[in-house]
């Protein structure tokens, strides 16, 4: 099997000096990229600057012979963002490949969340998405070429306790995704979002002493295949954890039709209406939500009851 390379590629790795984010980043700079390590160096919480993390995982790839370049811009605000991507631009000519990776965590019961926090932790991850995703999408499909590679995570599926600014944050990341993915489908650039699990510093506080092998090694290669031209799928999700690579979807359940509802016959049909024996997928691309929109309307335009 042929070496996949990213020789020539530009590459922006946000949240680049630690953790799964350093992994990416010197994956893709050992195999050729030329890669933009971006990290403000600031504590768990979003706290302070250091510009160590990115300038450490930047001079590791160069003494190796590779080429990159440190950046320490936010990507909470849409002049950090935009500041990243120039850097890229500016420094190597071109921006081929985007993952935003960056991330901070602030843990509090719903009941307890504050306004501050719940802000903070949108401004990083799904803001923070917006902010270089909105300045490279456009250069990319000038190119006709790009990979986009955005962070959800479990807790976007799936919710968790403590932390509702980071589930809605990642369940928001895959909404961008997707439509990055069907504007970006006429320009040669793709999509995707990764659910990666690690045991990183973002594990802080939890017990992992009883966990499988979850090094960001375990991760990395499932980024790098979506970041590399060889990449056939585009608005979707591949989940990364211990080992484990999957593919996660949308699905509905066929659904009842009737020409008409009262309160009383939802509850009589609810077994029916959420009987998932014969699921349904609308892949995002080329139009789900257009194949969504059809499916229930071919229903109503059958006008057959399915009890």
């Amino acid at each position: 099997m042929a070496e996949l390379r990213f020789d020539g590629r530009v590459a922006v790795v946000t949240g680049g000096g630690r953790g799964l984010g350093r992994s990416y980043a010197m994956l893709l700079a050992a195999r050729g990229a030329k890669v933009v390590v971006n990290d403000p160096g600031g504590s768990l919480v979003g706290d302070g600057t250091d510009a160590g993390p990115a300038e450490t995982v930047a001079h590791e790839i160069t003494a190796a012979g590779g080429q990159a370049v440190a950046s320490t811009d936010s990507v909470a605000t849409p002049d950090g963002g935009r500041a990243i991507v120039d850097t890229a631009i500016e420094r190597f000519g071109r921006v081929d490949i985007l993952i935003h990776n960056a991330g901070i965590v602030r843990r509090a019961a719903l009941a307890e969340m504050t306004y501050e926090d719940f802000e903070a932790v949108l401004d990083v991850h799904l803001r923070g998405a917006f902010h270089v995703v909105r300045p490279a999408f456009p250069a990319m499909c000038d190119a006709g070429y790009g990979r986009i590679v955005l962070t959800s995570s479990i807790g976007g599926l799936y919710g968790n306790h403590e932390v509702a600014n980071y589930a809605v944050a990642k369940a928001g990341v895959i909404g961008l995704s997707n439509v990055a993915a069907m504007e970006g489908a006429a320009h040669g650039v793709t999509s995707n979002v990764i659910v990666p699990a690690a045991v990183t510093r973002m594990a802080e506080g939890i017990d992992t002493s009883a966990y499988p092998p979850m090094g960001a090694d375990l991760v990395a290669p499932a980024v790098g295949w979506l970041a590399h031209e060889s990449c056939s799928v585009t608005g979707e999700v591949l989940i990364a954890l211990a080992g484990r690579i999957a593919k996660a979807v949308v699905a509905e359940s066929p659904g009842v039709y009737r020409p008409s509802w009262t309160i009383e016959e939802v509850g009589e049909h609810i077994a029916d209406i959420r009987d998932m024996s014969r699921p349904v997928v609308f892949p995002v691309v080329p139009d789900g939500h257009g194949d969504h929109v059809r499916y229930s309307f071919g229903m109503a335009q059958r006008g057959a009851i399915h009890a």
